[in-house]
């Protein structure tokens, strides 16, 4: 029997299949990536063709993102020298002369079973006599005395959660209530001082941030306004053929992001070329006072949150620019002139 003509016009073709499923939607979807990637490409095409005009721009951008990020630096490193300081601080009480050894033993077994203390050193008089002798070097002197002068001493190290300066201060109130103490020494006045001003320096570098902040946003959007003025007629034509506002706003957007990228790797840079220059005199002072203070350096999170704030900067400039300016562009300026 011969088969019937019509069956293979029946037969299925997979590509015309393929290409009828296809969704609309689908195709919008890769036509509006596409055109942000032809846009994209575009913008910073028109960067590198003036070189020294976006070189100018990253660098001041670079110079105010730089600035506030190093302060803070410093401050997180003064913050973690106070906190090595705090945890290592240490309450000496000094009993009465007349207590005696067992009054102070009690007293001792009564503080250390607080919440708040980690480790007790009881030091008796004599002791403490005999320690003094040899790190004095007043033998002579000290055998003329009739009797020890010094009291039965208590060390007293904090717990970890209690090793702040408040937490600290309890302690020592605490301590100085009980009966049979005489003194209690705690050096945590200029570390509280020390504490308030670098809040104060905190509060100082993020105001100048959010200033510095606002200036990059106004460096960008006066770029920006320059590229639209130079552009007008593109624009005036892209909205005589019917494009959109958000059509005729992409590649500004594209050119201030561009320009916060470039800003926020310009940062980076000073950022590590400052750290470097310092580094070596920063560690040389610190061995002058036998601490082991360091500049903090920028981790790899915080360099891609700095970039990534460089170019929301950048494209928040470019749409307040492309805001402001835009509207004041209209087709009916060709039919005017």
């Amino acid at each position: 029997m011969a088969a019937d003509p019509s069956s293979k016009r029946r037969k299925p073709d997979p590509a015309r299949g393929a290409k009828v499923s296809r969704s609309p939607w689908r195709e919008q979807a890769e036509s509006y990536f596409t055109h942000h990637r032809k846009v994209a490409r575009d913008s910073a095409g028109r960067m590198w063709r003036t070189p020294v005009a976006s070189l100018m721009t990253w660098t001041v951008m670079g110079v105010a993102l730089a600035l506030p990020v190093a302060l803070l630096l410093l401050l997180t490193s003064l913050q973690g020298v106070s906190a090595g300081w705090e945890s290592s601080a240490r309450v000496t009480a000094y009993m009465k002369l007349s207590a005696s050894l067992e009054q102070t033993r009690a007293l001792a077994d009564e503080i250390e079973s607080d919440g708040r203390v980690a480790e007790l050193e009881l030091v008796d008089r004599d002791r403490a006599l005999a320690e003094f002798r040899a790190s004095s070097g007043l033998d002579d002197a000290l055998d003329y005395l009739e009797e020890n002068p010094l009291p039965h001493t208590l060390l007293i190290t904090p717990k970890e959660s209690a090793r702040s300066a408040d937490g600290v201060a309890a302690l020592v109130t605490f301590i100085e209530g009980m009966d049979g103490v005489e003194q209690v020494q705690v050096d945590l006045g200029w570390l509280q001082r020390l504490n308030a001003m670098t809040d104060l320096l905190a509060r100082a570098v993020w105001a100048l941030a959010i200033l510095l902040a606002a200036a990059v946003v106004l460096v960008i959007g006066n770029t920006v306004r320059l590229s639209i003025e130079s552009r007008r007629d593109e624009i005036l034509v892209a909205k005589l053929v019917g494009g959109t506002d958000g059509f005729v706003r992409r590649p500004f957007l594209y050119t201030g992001a561009w320009f916060g990228l470039g800003g926020g790797v310009v940062a980076w840079v000073l950022l590590q070329l400052s750290l470097w220059w310092l580094s070596g005199p920063v560690t040389r002072l610190a061995e002058l006072y036998r601490s082991d203070f360091s500049l903090s350096s920028l981790s790899v999170d915080g360099a891609l949150a700095l970039i990534i704030a460089a170019m929301l900067l950048g494209w928040l400039g470019a749409w307040v620019a492309v805001k402001r300016h835009l509207d004041d562009i209209e087709p009916g300026e060709i039919a005017g002139g």
